[in-house]
């Protein structure tokens, strides 16, 4: 017997409806006016036979009963001989057609627009702007410097332009940036592919004043970039971006020079692997230095600036380093846009040139002479100290490990040797094989070993190393078998899986050096900088977060072209960079001095002095001890353990 179904009146009636409207739109049409009928006519019905003054007659009420039908359906309800009637009922039929059919189109047509608009395919029309191409964790920080570079600014506009939903974007943008709907910054976004040149023109890179493109996460992230530097040259055909100035990164090395003829002769090409491997050896070998240079390089602490020599012009630059009072000079930008870091102190500032200073902004590089300042007494002249052979530890590995050997091996002395620890097989060439490059002075030696396992870092002895450096390990396939905590099973984003793996090494480095009473010398690199705020370190340890420090050198190079020369010689190890010395090399220890004392001995060695960490506060937020730029008429009481930063040959 087949089983009755017992369901409620409200789901029978529900089926009903839903079989109705299946039917197709002549049978709604139907229904919709038997069922208008049915609730018009009686209606009509009660109103005429209620009315004190409708007629006395049946057939008058029913007449009166037809002209209220007729005017409720806007038919007329004309009365008079039924061709009358049916000639009435037709024109008002079509009448009623005619409207319908105009509310129509012109309802859908407002919608099709507010479509449009929501989906992003207008086109901004914008004069100087800022034109963002591309979608990645990267938008979120380049975003935030812009704005704040932008603060200062009565009218300022960036525009995004990327594959993704135009109102999430906005809503992805608003939530994770400070201040970005708060500011005089309004911020577009658009949708569109990148490397289509009749897409990009939606955010008119014609008349942008700048263009960054940034690179995508994944393994493909390179060519896109380079595909969207050759949209944007197809985009603006015989001048590249017009006068914007174009700034992209790619994170191979392999592909920077490709990234590099694509962009052309006036664009600039970051490569993430070479300036992150750069910044890892330098803070390897100088900790403190990161804090230095997130200092220099957002916005919102001392920058960069160059300022008019004016009065200066034909005096040396040695002079020029005593000539403001809350600004430290650091280099010429000559005339034909090459930038001289560090220039011989006798040099003589020309007409043309510019003094490049760091300051807190662009106008408060104020001349005011130090020279009265410096205490000649406080000035110490002791030699330069002898380096050692050191023990260094690498825990880690991916595609940035051999550019980090290359670069540890013209930086350290004869006889040093790194002990590298990572698992085993690499894909893509990056293995321990692909260190093939003469080392003169670094002996490295690798060892298998998953660097996520205590077992493994209780073997390493890790608190008789001078220095670790702990990368995220991404290629090898082994991470994920052998990841000892469910912490890492999920996570299927390399560089995600990276940064997981490297918080749970942190952890036990942490615990090690806890448990050997030791303050372990540690440089740590991050893709995130939001898993840097979960680390398990100290406060005012170094990270190197490579999606941060790119976002930041684009945003400034994006501001002030000139600054691409400035961090290209920052980050090499030949020319000069930022240096933290002993203190006590300079000036007196253990009396108060004059910053310009120490200024001026630091210009003795043919240094610039910037500024300088105190040990004592190193541990200590915000700034750990780091004071860039002070008032060289402060007075510092320096100890044996505090640094000196100087910009300096290397």
């Amino acid at each position: 017997m087949a089983q009755q179904h017992t369901t409620s009146l409200r789901l029978r009636l529900r089926y009903r409806f839903d079989h109705l409207v299946s039917g197709g739109t002549t049978a709604l049409i139907g229904w919709l006016a038997l069922a208008c009928l049915a609730v018009v006519v009686p209606a009509s019905a009660v109103l005429v036979w209620s009315d004190r003054a409708a007629p006395a007659t049946l057939s008058g009420r029913l007449t009166a009963v037809w002209v209220s039908v007729g005017q409720t359906l806007k038919i007329g309800g004309a009365v008079g001989s039924p061709l009358y009637v049916l000639a009435s009922v037709s024109l008002a039929l079509v009448a009623l057609l005619f409207v319908s059919t105009l509310v129509s189109l012109i309802t859908t047509g407002i919608n099709r627009r507010i479509m449009s608009l929501r989906l992003g395919h207008s086109t901004v029309l914008e004069t100087g702007h800022t034109v963002v191409l591309g979608w990645s964790d990267q938008v979120f920080p380049v975003i935030g410097e812009l704005v704040a570079a932008n603060a200062n600014q009565r009218r300022s506009a960036i525009a995004v332009l990327a594959p993704q939903d135009k109102v999430w974007m906005e809503d992805e943008i608003s939530t994770r940036v400070r201040d970005s709907g708060s500011g005089r910054t309004r911020i577009i976004c658009r949708n569109g592919s990148t490397t289509d040149p009749t897409e990009l023109c939606r955010v008119s890179p014609r008349t942008a004043k700048a263009l960054l493109v940034l690179p995508p996460t994944g393994d493909t992230g390179d060519a896109q970039v380079v595909k969207t530097l050759l949209a944007l040259d197809a985009a603006v055909p015989g001048s590249g971006a017009g006068d914007a100035v174009v700034v992209a990164a790619v994170r191979d090395s392999r592909n920077h020079m490709t990234a590099k003829l694509a962009a052309g002769p006036a664009g600039h090409v970051l490569c993430v692997d070479d300036i992150v491997a750069r910044l890892l050896v330098q803070t390897a070998r100088q900790p403190g230095l990161s804090l230095v240079y997130s200092e220099l390089l957002d916005f919102e602490g001392d920058e960069f600036y160059p300022v008019t020599a004016e009065d200066l012009v034909g005096r040396t630059f040695g002079e020029a380093l005593l000539s403001f009072a809350t600004s430290s000079a650091v280099g010429l930008l000559h005339a034909d846009g090459s930038v001289t870091l560090n220039p011989d102190p006798g040099a003589v500032i020309g007409p043309a040139d510019r003094i490049v200073v760091i300051s807190r902004d662009d106008d408060t590089a104020v001349r005011v002479d130090m020279a009265s300042h410096v205490e000649e007494a406080a000035i110490v002249t002791a030699g330069p100290r002898t380096c050692q052979a050191e023990r260094l530890l690498l825990l880690g590995w991916n595609r940035r490990a051999p550019l980090v050997i290359e670069q540890l091996d013209q930086y350290v002395s004869p006889g040093t040797t790194l002990d590298v620890v990572a698992l085993g097989e690499y894909a893509g060439g990056y293995g321990p094989q692909a260190v093939t490059a003469a080392r003169s002075r670094l002996e490295v030696i690798f060892h298998h070993g998953d660097i996520t396992a205590p077992l493994t870092l209780a073997k390493l002895d890790v608190p008789s190393y001078d220095g670790v450096i702990v990368i995220g390990e991404t290629e090898p396939a082994a991470a994920a078998s052998d990841a000892p905590l469910p912490l890492l099973a999920p996570v299927t984003d390399p560089e995600a899986r990276a940064d997981d793996r490297t918080l749970v090494t942190l952890l036990h480095l942490r615990a090690i050096g806890d448990a050997a009473h030791r303050e372990l010398a540690l440089t740590t690199e991050m893709s995130d900088d939001g898993n840097r705020l979960l680390a398990p370190a100290r406060g005012g340890a170094d990270f190197i977060v490579s999606g941060r420090l790119i976002s930041l050198l684009m945003t400034q190079i994006s501001e002030s072209p000139y600054l691409a020369e400035v961090f290209e010689e920052l980050f090499t190890a030949e020319g000069h960079e930022f240096h933290l010395k002993p203190a006590a090399d300079y000036v007196r220890a253990g009396q108060e001095v004059s910053f310009a004392t120490a200024v001026e001995s630091a210009r003795r060695r043919r240094e610039c002095a910037v500024g300088y960490r105190l040990r004592a506060r190193s541990a200590t937020g915000p700034d750990y001890g780091v004071r860039i730029n002070p008032d060289k008429r402060q007075r510092v009481r320096f100890c044996e353990e505090d640094w000196l930063i100087v910009l300096a040959e290397s």
